[in-house]
């Protein structure tokens, strides 16, 4: 089965604080870049004996800045080219200020049965720092929005960690979030990516970020707060109602395959990573020439393939299951890391139980330290 995702370029505006493959462009490149979207998927399609589409995940980008027509248009050629698995999970996402009901109702009749809302804060003040184009109602307003046309299955990406937040805003933040009842939720620190306004405003010391302690105390009211509310925790940073795991980005942290289509979009299929080129312009010459959009290859060897897939594994709250690792690469997780991970269970950032490797709660707050030890 298929794990395919789609990338959109383009977004109303440059968030201070994204490093995505994303450019404000003018309205006259959508249709083509659309046209030169369906035709890569035409040819990927030619290529391929299994095309029973498992999920589909549409990102960007924002999506949602795309007309309705373009975008039901784009799902359909591409259940037409794959076709669906009658439980297939099809993800658009979406950013308040860029949809109204009728653009979302047009979505859910095309296909889309999951909707994933770029909210990120529902105080007005941090939604300027962050540079986002919309406001708490109109948060409020797509999240209900979504619900009235019959969605029911909504996401909700959430950003802690921002300057001049307090534990007890974002604790309103995410109360708010709850009430509204999704049944899932990507709560994100905020991370200081190279080359954004937010690394120059950080270095210039022009904006102060929580300390550790108080980052600390927002994870505690994460924790607390979603399983009160019936979430479960199945990704560092992803919680869900059970039932409502994101089946496409799960496919992601197993290092499972997965086909790519869009300027940007990186596929990894049979061991072979590969890239396309990022500029949407070039993207569509390349296209309309026949040319291959592929910029970047890179065929992963089988210890490269094994460490990514204890890195992702380690993302998800099970861990890594380690008879899945000696079948799929016939390599002992003990075996292959030795002392580097010895140290990592003596100081109790990592358990070993006998069937997974994963994460303690203690080390889940220095994940990423963890992460590059085992890299």
């Amino acid at each position: 089965m298929v794990s395919l995702y789609i990338h959109i370029p383009f977004c109303q505006k440059k968030c201070h604080y994204c490093s995505f493959s994303s450019s404000v462009c003018g309205n006259e490149i959508f249709a083509p870049y659309v046209a030169a979207l369906k035709q890569e998927l035409a040819d990927l399609a030619a290529t391929r004996e299994d095309r029973q589409l498992r999920s589909l995940f549409i990102g960007g980008g924002t999506p949602s800045v795309l007309p309705c027509s373009l975008m039901t248009g784009l799902i359909g050629d591409c259940l037409a080219l794959f076709p669906p698995v009658p439980e297939v999970e099809i993800t658009a996402e979406a950013n308040p200020g860029t949809v109204d009901e009728s653009y979302l109702r047009e979505l859910l009749l095309a296909g889309v049965n999951r909707m994933s809302l770029g909210v990120q804060s529902f105080c007005d003040q941090e939604l300027r720092v962050l540079g986002r184009i919309h406001d708490s109602n109109e948060a409020l307003y797509v999240v209900q929005a979504a619900k009235n046309v019959g969605f029911k299955n909504l996401n909700l990406d959430l950003m802690y960690g921002l300057q001049g937040q307090t534990v007890e805003v974002w604790q309103a933040t995410l109360q708010q979030a709850l009430a509204l009842c999704p049944q899932h939720l990507s709560i994100y620190q905020l991370t200081i990516e190279s080359g954004t306004p937010f690394h120059q405003a950080v270095t210039n010391n022009s904006i102060i970020l929580p300390e550790e302690e108080e980052i600390l105390a927002m994870d505690e009211v994460i924790g607390r707060l979603c399983c009160d509310a019936g979430f479960r925790q199945y990704e560092i940073s992803n919680f869900a109602r059970p039932g409502y795991e994101c089946t496409h980005n799960i496919n992601y942290w197993q290092n499972g395959e997965y086909l790519a289509c869009g300027a940007s979009a990186v596929s990894c299929v049979a061991g072979v990573r590969e890239k396309r080129v990022a500029d949407p312009f070039a993207y569509i010459r390349r296209i309309n020439k026949g040319v291959s959009v592929v910029e970047e290859s890179e065929c992963l060897s089988t210890e490269a393939s094994f460490r990514e897939s204890v890195i992702m594994g380690l993302r998800m709250t099970q861990g890594v299951p380690l008879l899945l690792l000696i079948a799929r690469y016939n390599l002992d997780i003990v075996q292959y890391y030795g002392d580097i991970l010895q140290k990592l269970i003596d100081v109790q950032l990592v358990e070993l139980t006998d069937s997974h490797l994963r994460l303690t709660a203690k080390g889940r707050p220095l994940a990423n330290w963890v992460m590059a030890e085992l890299v």
